[in-house]
Parts: structure tokens; C-alpha cells; sequence
């Protein structure tokens, strides 16, 4: 008897738990997704044709439908059967095989963290795994994605971008050389010849490296008749996630078909995809891969109160169109016939100063800020509208593009236009957070991780040596081409006044000062004094200059232009410019001549080293030929008169100290400030200056531009090249 209980009891328990069993396999589709014959006893289905019957499972969707849909774990996913048609898996051995969903672990393995969620590692040299020679290298770009997105994140870095040299000027374009347009939504796109630069996949390529690129700017073109090793036309219908698991798939290839460089483009800066990060632990690459994460600019708010219409300034507005935006050019619209003969100045000039406080300032191209780079390209339009910060400009009203939501295309120097760099891996520093830089800088650093060299470029390659933990390339001070020449005298009077002359002053007086001057000339310690980085090395061939030294400065004067090179700037008091004399170490064949500035109604000349910048008694060590410029009035044709000014100020980080004495990094500021006959540009009238400093913001530059410009080196002494460098290629924004 109790032995028929306990079997009694076996069975029930049995029946019961298997009676469990089938109540779970009736209810849900776990694991019960697409199999090939139905379960008779099953009260729900989890095929095709329980659709169409109508028994489907409650969870038929979540469990066997979405998986070939989303790229999402959710609690009905997990621990599931790998499907045939899934986009990614939540399966319990999904890690290993390395395709698991974005959200597995939050979702799946509550209280594991995700390679993402844990914290960074300081990755002192490449862990990979087998099969991976060097570290790949990953570039990935978010579109419009602003600098103040992130508040507070250790790599958060401006970046800045050129356009003029790589050919692609904007998203819509002319080349009036081929009478060809170009816009993103026409065939034309794929035409190689708008492509004038090198990418950096075909620089790798060239190097015995494959490179692999989702969606690049002209990735899908074959420039120079070459596409990547790996790519694919842009389809923006085509989910993140799908772009991140391509990435995975080409890193899983056996070495030799595996590529070393991979780009990757997202739209928008908040998807689910970037939750995902392609140096996932899943792939035991999380050591090994160097990622840097970047955007290609920010974004500002848009609104129709804040636009300029050019037809509001111009009655007839029919031979010509605006390519409308916040940097909004104008061509005219019989072309190719009009595109050079038509009148840019007049319209400019009619369209300046129309209105106080006007958002719309027109302008010629080679009149632009030369830190903008925006003029040498014939695809650039003549005319330009710069527009304030949040401002855009179009013909009529009906031709804003952009009313609500954001739009991009201001100037870069504008806080909301400025973007991120972000990059991590072996071959970069941990937790360092830098000065800004411009994006042409990139293209070298790419090359520097993957360790090849660059193709020529805007760059200064090694200016972002400091981001690197081993960089590979040491740069060094370029070579001066041209040695200075003797400036001497012979005696203290002037074989030629050159027609300059001080009624306040004796000859005797003039001799005195001038034997102060051959003095200066053999004094070695004032360049130590006025000089503390070096002199200005010249860069350019068969230049014909001389080294003069002063009580209060030095400069190098060249013997080509009749004018200085370089020296110091400082507002001039104007009351002693009359007592200007000849410098008698420079021969007369060589020197400007007073008369020319007397007989001359429109022209006057600047002391480029100002009298009352010196100490007292040395101001007539400025009163010099040697020091003068010639200076429209307004700004204040035997010397070229310079279409610009540029001005270097240095000073210390550390304010406690001066420039000369200073401990810690020097910073910089610079101006290339433009020289023309009046003051259209800011429209200035009155008494008031407030628009000197507006003005000079305006055309702020780096050193490097003014090294571009000048043909001129400077900081040869006391910092590091690469110190040097970063010193040369920053921007200073206000």
C-alpha cells in the first residue's frame, strides 16, 4: 500500500509538472519561433499561419516577429534561441559569439555592467587579440553635433574646418570651369572632379593598409579613380545599429581581408546606436582598437525673425540669386557668361551700411578674415553675406530653407558652431584635455595612429603631437632661406635726407642721435631684451633684409619692399610723425623717401614701431625711414602698399610672470587686420571706437595664418617645436 502511494504521488507530481510544463509551452513563444510542425496540443502558435488563423501567442511579436526588427533586447528576448532572421541576439551565449543587442546587459544581466558603463582604462600599450598586427583605427562622426551637448567630459575639444583646398566649398556649388552644379540630391555628386583632395582611406591605401568606410563625404566616389577597400552609398533610411554591426563584421575578417582603417557617419548625436560602442568588450578589441569620435560642426537654432532678405536693400534683384544660409554667397544667374564680368563691388557696396545694426555685413571673398581660408577656389562665389551668430540671409522670404529646428554653416568661431573631438585607444593620452584646434589637424593624427605617412595638406603635422602617447613624427623648425643682409652706416649724417626734415631739430642733434643708432647696431643683448623667442626666420628665397637695432625694439627690414618685415604695433600718438629722418645705415637706393607722403593727397605713412611705446628719450629712435609704412589716411608707389597689417601678441599662462620670464606655457593672440581706404567694412563714423575692438575680433587669425601670409617663422627659441606648433595653429575666439 504506501508503496502504490508513492507511486501514486510520483505520477501526480509528475502529471503536474509536466502539466506546468505544457501550460508554459501553450502560453509563449519562447523558443518556439518558426518551427516546422505545429504541437498539436498547443492551445496558441508562434508560425507565419497563426496570423492568419488567429492563435497566435500573446508574445508572438515581441518574441519572434521584433527580433528581425529591432536591435533591442527586451524581458521577453531574453535568454532566447538564435533566430535565422535576427539583426542581433539576447541569447545566453550571445557574448561569445559577439552579437548581442545593444541593451543586452541593462536588460538581460541586471547589475553587469557594459564595457560602456564601466570605467576608462589608461591603456598603456595595444592588448589584441590573435590575428591583429597593429590596432585598428576607427573614425566615427556625429552630425551637428555642438561642443555644449557635453558639459563636463575630459576630451572635449572645438574643432574648426577649412574649405577652400579640398574642392568641396559647400553642400550646393558652382564650377563655372566645367558649367557643372553640385548638390547632395543629384548624380552629379558622384563625379570625381569635384574632388581635389586626398582622403585619408586612399592614404592608407597607398600604404599597404584597407580601409572601410559607412558613409563618408565622398567615400562612394572614386577620387583619383579609387574607392575603399570597403564601402557603401549613403542611405540615411539605414539604422544605426545596422551601421555599428557592419563595423563588427569587418573587424571579424581574417587577416589580410581585414581592414585597418574604418569611418563611420551617424545623423544624429542622440541615437540609440551610440550606446553601443564599437570597442565593445563582446569583441575583445576594447584594448586593442584607437577610436576617435568627432563632428563635423554644431548647431544653432533657427527662426525666421532672425533673417535678412537681400530684396529688402536691392530693388532689382533679377540677374542675380543667394545661395541662402547663414553664410549666404551670391552669383548671378546668367552662367557661365556673367560669372566673372558681373559687378560683385557695386552690389557690395550697395548692400553695406544700409541700416544701423545691420545682421548682414557684405563682402568681396578676398576681403573675408584670412583665418577663414575661403577665397582661393574658383567655386567660391565673388560676393558673400557674413551673418551675426543665430542669423541667416536669403533673397526673399520665401527662400529661407530653415525656420524652426537648427541649422549649421556660421562662422566657426561662433560658440554653437564649435564641435568635439573625443579619443581614446592605446595610441592616445588618458584624460587629457587640450586647447582648441582646427579639424585639418586631423587628417596628421589619423595618419600618425595608423602610422603612415601624410599625403601634403593644410595641416601642421605634429601640432597635435601632445594627444599622442608615442607620436611618430618629430617635427622640426623649418629652414631659413634667405640670410640677412648688413645694414651699416658709414658716418652720422645721411648721404641722402631722403626728404625728410625737423624744423624742432639741429643737425647737431640728428648727428648725436644717429651714432646712437650705429651703437644699437652692435649691442648683442637687446636681442635677448626685445627678442626673448627668437627672430622671425624668412622663409622665402632671395630676400634681400637687414637686422636694425633700436633703444626700445628691433626689426628686420626689407630691402625688396622698402619697408619692415616684422616689428612691434601699439596705437601712435600723431603729434611727432612730422620729425621722421632718414636711418643712416640704409642706403638711400633702399630707403622710402619723405617727399612722396608730402605730395601725396590720399596717402600717409605709419610708424610700425610707435615713438610713444618707448621710454622716455628714445621716442626719435622710431622717428626712422626704416620704421615707416605706407598707410592709407583712413587707416592710419615707390613701397607696395600692404593690403594688410598683422599683429602677434604674446603673453605668459601663468599672469604672474611676464613673457620673457615666464614659467609654464606662453599663449598667443593674433590679428591679420586688413588695410583699405575707409571704413566701410565696419561702417564707423563719429567719435565712437567701440567698433576698433569689434573690428579687430573680427579678423582674428593664428600665427600660422600670419606665417602663410608673411612667408615669415616665428618662436625659434626657448619652447619645444612641438610646444611651438600648438602655439602656432591656435585660435583664440572671444
Amino acid at each position: 500500500v504506501l508503496l502504490l502511494c508513492l507511486l501514486m504521488i510520483t505520477v501526480i507530481v509528475v502529471v503536474f509538472a509536466l502539466k506546468q510544463r505544457c501550460d508554459v509551452k501553450v502560453t509563449s513563444c519562447k523558443n518556439r519561433c518558426m518551427k516546422g510542425s505545429r504541437d498539436k496540443s498547443a492551445s496558441c502558435h508562434c508560425d507565419l499561419s497563426c496570423e492568419k488563423d488567429g492563435n497566435c501567442c500573446l508574445d508572438y511579436t515581441e518574441v519572434c516577429m521584433e527580433p528581425g526588427q529591432l536591435w533591442t533586447c527586451s524581458i521577453f528576448r531574453c535568454g532566447e534561441e538564435r533566430l535565422a532572421n535576427s539583426l542581433c541576439s539576447c541569447s545566453d551565449d550571445c557574448v561569445k559569439a559577439g552579437d548581442c543587442c545593444a541593451n543586452y546587459y541593462s536588460s538581460c544581466k541586471v547589475g553587469v555592467k557594459s564595457w560602456i558603463e564601466e570605467e576608462c582604462e589608461d591603456i598603456q600599450t595595444p592588448q589584441c587579440p590573435a590575428g591583429f598586427s597593429k590596432p585598428p583605427l576607427i573614425l566615427v562622426s556625429m552630425d551637428g553635433f555642438r561642443a555644449g551637448y557635453l558639459k563636463a567630459y575630459g576630451s572635449l575639444l572645438p574643432v574648426i574646418s577649412k574649405l577652400q583646398s579640398h574642392g568641396i566649398v559647400d553642400n550646393k556649388m558652382y564650377d563655372v570651369t566645367r558649367n557643372a552644379s553640385f548638390s547632395l540630391r543629384v548624380p552629379e555628386k558622384f563625379n570625381a572632379k569635384w574632388y581635389q583632395g586626398e582622403p585619408v582611406w586612399l592614404t592608407a591605401m597607398d600604404n599597404n593598409l584597407k580601409s572601410a568606410t559607412f558613409f563618408w563625404p565622398g567615400s562612394d566616389v572614386a577620387v583619383n579613380g579609387r574607392l575603399p577597400d570597403f564601402y557603401k552609398k549613403y542611405d540615411r533610411n539605414i539604422p544605426f545599429e545596422e551601421r555599428i554591426s557592419t563595423i563588427f563584421q569587418w573587424l571579424n575578417l581574417p587577416k589580410g581581408e581585414r581592414p585597418d582603417f574604418y569611418t563611420l557617419y551617424v545623423e544624429e548625436p542622440d541615437s540609440a546606436g551610440h550606446r553601443y560602442g564599437p570597442m565593445s568588450s563582446q569583441k575583445n578589441l576594447h584594448r586593442c582598437v584607437n577610436l576617435v569620435l568627432l563632428s563635423d560642426h554644431g548647431m544653432e537654432e533657427a527662426s525666421c525673425k532672425k533673417a535678412a532678405f537681400v530684396s529688402l536693400y536691392q530693388d532689382n534683384i533679377d540677374d542675380f540669386t543667394v545661395i541662402q544660409g547663414p553664410a549666404a554667397r551670391i552669383r548671378p544667374k546668367n552662367l557661365p557668361e556673367d560669372f566673372f564680368s558681373f559687378d560683385y563691388e557695386g552690389l557690395v557696396k550697395n548692400l553695406s551700411c544700409r541700416s544701423p545694426d545691420q545682421p548682414m555685413r557684405p563682402y568681396l571673398k578676398e576681403h573675408l578674415p584670412k583665418r577663414m581660408h575661403f577665397a582661393n577656389n574658383v567655386r567660391i562665389e565673388k560676393a558673400h553675406l557674413y551673418m551675426k551668430p543665430g542669423w541667416q540671409a536669403a533673397l526673399q522670404p520665401n527662400e529661407v530653407k530653415y525656420c524652426t529646428g537648427g541649422f549649421h554653416g556660421s562662422d566657426n568661431v561662433f560658440k554653437n558652431m564649435q564641435t568635439i573631438f573625443i579619443g581614446y585607444g592605446p595610441g592616445l593620452k588618458y584624460k587629457t584635455h587640450v586647447a582648441p584646434f582646427e579639424n585639418i589637424e586631423v587628417y596628421n593624427l589619423l595618419c600618425d595612429l595608423m602610422d603612415v605617412p601624410p599625403a601634403p595638406n593644410n595641416g601642421t603635422h605634429g601640432s597635435l603631437n601632445h594627444l599622442l602617447k608615442n607620436p611618430p613624427h618629430r617635427p622640426v623648425y623649418p629652414a631659413e632661406l634667405s640670410s640677412n643682409s648688413t645694414c651699416g652706416a658709414s658716418g652720422p649724417t645721411p648721404s641722402d635726407n631722403l626728404g625728410c626734415s625737423c624744423s624742432t631739430r639741429t643737425k647737431a642733434a640728428e648727428k648725436t642721435m644717429n651714432r646712437q643708432l650705429i651703437q644699437y647696431n652692435s649691442n648683442s643683448g637687446a636681442k635677448a631684451l626685445h627678442l626673448p623667442y627668437g627672430i622671425p626666420r624668412v622663409l622665402q628665397e632671395n630676400s634681400d633684409f637687414c637686422i636694425l637695432h633700436h633703444a626700445d625694439y628691433i626689426n628686420g627690414y626689407s630691402k625688396d619692399t622698402l619697408m619692415p618685415l616684422w616689428n612691434n604695433v601699439q596705437p601712435l600718438s600723431p603729434v611727432a610723425e612730422a620729425c621722421v629722418r632718414a636711418d643712416v645705415r640704409v642706403a638711400p637706393l633702399f630707403s622710402q623717401n619723405c617727399v612722396r607722403y608730402r605730395d601725396n593727397p590720399v596717402l600717409s605713412y605709419g610708424l610700425l614701431h610707435p615713438p610713444n611705446l618707448g621710454a622716455n628719450g628714445t621716442e626719435a629712435e622710431s622717428l626712422l625711414t626704416s620704421n615707416m609704412a605706407p598707410m592709407y589716411p583712413a587707416f592710419k608707389d615707390e613701397a607696395p602698399i600692404p593690403t594688410h597689417f598683422y599683429v602677434i601678441m604674446t603673453s605668459c599662462g601663468n599672469s604672474s610672470f611676464s613673457p620673457a620670464d615666464c614659467q609654464g606655457p606662453l599663449e598667443t593672440t593674433s590679428f591679420i587686420l586688413p588695410h583699405r581706404p575707409d571704413h566701410t567694412e565696419t561702417c564707423a563714423n563719429g567719435s565712437d571706437f567701440q567698433w576698433v575692438q569689434e573690428w579687430a575680433q573680427f579678423h582674428v587669425a593664428r600665427v600660422r595664418d600670419v606665417e602663410l601670409l608673411t612667408g615669415l617663422s616665428f618662436y625659434h627659441n626657448r619652447i619645444s617645436v612641438d610646444e611651438t606648433l600648438q602655439l602656432k595653429t591656435f585660435l583664440q575666439t572671444f
